[in-house]
């Protein structure tokens, strides 16, 4: 294995007992092995300064082999542990692919039963198969939320969605990209030889012991079927209102708010900013014995102990609005609506509130303004609206600051603009991530919210009769004392929790 003969000339290549070992070993104990010298008895690694050598010595006992240490500074340690991971896993990727054989395809994509834990008898496994786990393991080891797989020309590229972003793995040969595929749709149910028209899945699987529930989508595209997989973890705790982000006067505001005994109160904000997990975070503050809490959801992503959740299923007509009517007649206290799609639904979630219910829902809005003007261009009366809407929150997920590597630093010319513009004054202490192993060179270990929250006064009120703009009625709630999206996010790098950077990012105003 030449994981590191590019960096280290004079050395021989990782002996494979080494090589093999997980690179979060090398990553935990600040070591990492750089090859052997031309007496090939003697291991030299490099150790990250700052350490004190016992993850060498450990590694020492377990190799049975003499270590030559070469302590390097934290930028150049990282880069050979980058580099010792890549390598790490374009050789197992490229071994594996070595052994398939593209008549044995059919077959070895049926041999794993859903849910089998993928640690389990992982070198007694058909090769493919390796590969294919290998992919949802380095996944949830990596906290990744979604698995693309691209086909390209010439290559097959494989992603990772962590805190958001996308990040390069690894490019599997183009041979493999069929079996890989194939083995994907045999797990998710789906039809192995239809490979024009676009299909849906689930899976469900066990990494280390967590239950892995995989939503699955496949395209057709240019070079072949292109592959997206949400990875839910559907044993995590649901997390709490302080830990989406919701912390001191703002979560009591918010308290007061989602314990009111009726009313609409709506989430907005894209795809992935984090809307469900903070109306679960609601629900479950608020679920009490004493309440009668129901959801409808499209998927139902976590269960929530004491509380009934329907999956909407297009099979069987089964949609928002149908839920929800039926929903009435089952004497509820509390409904939550996963999404507001069309005037039917919106109607009925409004009459829901009218008549003594507490509603939640979300929609697909920018800010927390446009919430209102895009529900009366759904068709809803503006006088029900004002009647029924409590209050709006607008949202986003930013990358949190990784607590190990966190430092100050001189803000630039244009962020010393935007501090001015928002606090007044240039000369705040801003904060940036380094890198680490713990966040895995990225600055950001993690996420929160940043929110915009809108409670309708009787101004407010009034120019929704009158159909203000989203615009107007904006301007209307700062001057009331609305914090925006991105006064939020600057409090929050300000305290340290993100990066400037990263609120430029999400926000636009």
């Amino acid at each position: 294995m030449e994981l590191l003969a590019t960096v280290e000339k004079e050395l021989l290549p990782v002996p494979n007992r080494i090589a093999r070992i997980h690179h979060s070993f090398f990553q935990k104990n600040g070591v990492v092995p750089l090859g052997l010298k031309e007496d090939p008895t003697t291991l030299v690694v490099a150790v990250c300064e700052g350490e004190n050598g016992a993850g060498a010595d450990v590694l020492s006992i377990f190799s049975g082999m003499p270590l030559e240490k070469k302590y390097v500074p934290q930028e150049e340690f990282l880069e050979y542990l980058n580099t010792f991971r890549e390598e790490q896993g374009r050789e197992v990727v490229i071994g594996v692919v070595e052994d398939l054989g593209e008549s044995a395809l059919t077959e070895i994509a049926q041999e794993i039963p859903s849910g089998h834990d993928l640690l389990d008898d992982a070198a007694n496994e058909p090769p493919i198969i390796k590969l294919v786990n290998l992919l949802f393991t380095i996944a949830v080891k990596d906290r990744a939320s979604d698995i693309h797989i691209q086909p390209l020309e010439k290559d097959l590229r494989v992603r990772f969605r962590i805190d958001g972003l996308l990040y390069d793995t690894y490019t599997p040969p183009k041979r493999a990209q069929n079996a890989i595929v194939s083995r994907i749709k045999v797990m998710a149910g789906l039809d192995v030889a239809e490979k024009r028209l676009p299909q849906d899945g689930r899976i469900k699987v066990r990494v280390n012991e967590k239950e892995i529930d995989v939503r699955v989508s496949i395209i057709p595209s240019t070079y072949g079927e292109q592959v997206v997989m949400r990875l839910l973890d559907r044993g995590a705790a649901l997390i709490g209102l302080d830990s989406v982000g919701m912390v001191g006067e703002f979560e009591k505001k918010m308290v007061s708010l989602i314990t009111r005994p009726q009313g609409v109160f709506l989430v907005t904000g894209p795809t992935g900013s984090g809307k469900t997990t903070t109306l679960y975070a609601v629900l479950q503050y608020i679920n009490t014995p004493e309440k009668n809490i129901l959801t409808v959801e499209d998927p139902v992503e976590y269960v929530l102990q004491g509380i009934g959740q329907i999956q909407v299923n297009p099979k069987i007509q089964l949609d928002f609005a149908k839920a929800l009517r039926s929903f009435l007649r089952q004497d509820p206290d509390v409904i939550m609506v996963g999404e507001i799609r069309d005037e039917e639904t919106a109607r009925i979630a409004i009459q829901a509130a009218l008549t003594g219910h507490l509603v939640f829902s979300t929609l697909h809005t920018n800010d927390s303004a446009s919430a209102l003007t895009r529900l009366v261009d759904m068709g809803i009366e503006p006088y029900l609206l004002t009647s029924s809407v409590t209050a709006i929150l607008a949202q986003r997920l930013v990358r949190r600051l990784c607590p190990h590597c966190r430092e100050v630093y001189e803000p630039t010319e244009f962020e010393r603009k935007l501090l001015d513009d928002y606090q007044g004054s240039s000369s705040a202490v801003v904060y940036k991530g380094k890198g680490c192993p713990e966040c895995l060179n990225t600055g950001y270990l993690g996420r929160i919210g940043i929110f915009e929250l809108l409670t309708l006064n009787s101004k407010l009120r009034q120019m929704v009769q009158n159909k203000a703009s989203s615009e107007e009625i904006k301007a209307e709630a700062i001057r009331d004392g609305m914090v925006t999206l991105r006064q939020d996010g600057i409090n929050r790098a300000l305290a340290g929790d993100t990066s400037l950077a990263e609120i430029m990012r999400v926000t636009i105003e």
